[in-house]
């Protein structure tokens, strides 16, 4: 779906990424592990539209791009879902789910069209603990507000979602629901990036993890390979030699 080669990104004197080659599958969770200033938000960033790389080049779908910004990313099919979710708490589900591309009929907003189509993504995608599609987003809790978000994402043909730290400050019951609805994207044939701390969360979720070192990629592996130490020595060393037996998952 995407692959990026040699993405590389400075911020004055500072690299943050340097020579990044990654490519993400379709129909397959990606996780993106990485200490803190590994790079993982800037590479996010890049693919999201809002950085434009210093060097490198990505291809989505086997076509070279140029992201001018996050609308153009929007266009190809790649939807972010931040940390604060951007949500608005003053407007309800549907009118969050529609903000800033709000349907017309005749000049007016097309309310019934817009809750039809909210409610029909939601139910596809078995968010079933809402009261109301008309409920007001302040009234919701962690796990439905990440639920909303996640479901806005996809209410756009989106083709690659990408979601940073999407269980944080998320008790148990809702992590899991959470867990659940970013299986169920991969499942429909999406790809799907997770920037996440908890490692339990990426071994639960991820078919691959990709580690980000000092804005270098220390490498990508199938999660059968991984075990948590082997992370930890990926994020902290960028080398391991505590893998499990089996194939390098290289840059597939």
């Amino acid at each position: 779906m995407l692959r990026l080669r040699g993405i590389s990104k400075n911020f004055g004197p500072v690299q943050a990424l340097a020579d990044v080659d990654l490519d993400i599958p379709a129909g397959q969770v990606t996780a993106l592990a990485g200490d803190n200033g590994a790079g993982k938000s800037v590479l996010i960033k890049c693919i999201a539209g809002i950085h434009a790389p210093d060097g490198g080049q990505l291809f989505w779908e086997g076509r070279p791009v140029h992201l001018r910004g996050p609308r153009d990313a929007a266009a190809l099919g790649i939807e972010t879902v931040y940390q604060d979710l951007a949500l608005c708490d003053n407007l309800d589900i549907v009118q969050n789910m529609f903000l800033g591309r709000e349907r017309l009929r005749r000049g007016l907003l097309d309310e019934e069209n817009m809750e039809i189509a909210a409610g029909e993504t939601l139910r596809s995608l078995a968010v079933t603990s809402v009261r109301s599609i008309r409920q007001p987003v302040a009234s919701l809790s962690g796990g439905q507000r990440q639920s909303v978000a996640i479901a806005k994402s996809v209410l756009w043909n989106s083709k690659l979602v990408i979601m940073d730290e999407p269980t944080a400050a998320l008790g148990v019951a809702q992590t899991e629901v959470v867990l659940e609805l970013v299986r169920k994207l991969a499942d429909r044939g999406l790809a799907v990036i997770v920037i996440s701390h908890n490692m339990n969360d990426v071994f639960r979720v991820a078919d691959r993890v990709a580690v980000l070192h000092l804005g270098r990629l220390a490498g990508v592996y199938p999660i059968g390979q991984l075990t948590r130490a082997a992370v930890v020595d990926l994020m902290t060393t960028g080398r391991t030699n505590r893998l499990n037996s089996g194939a390098h998952d290289g840059d597939d």
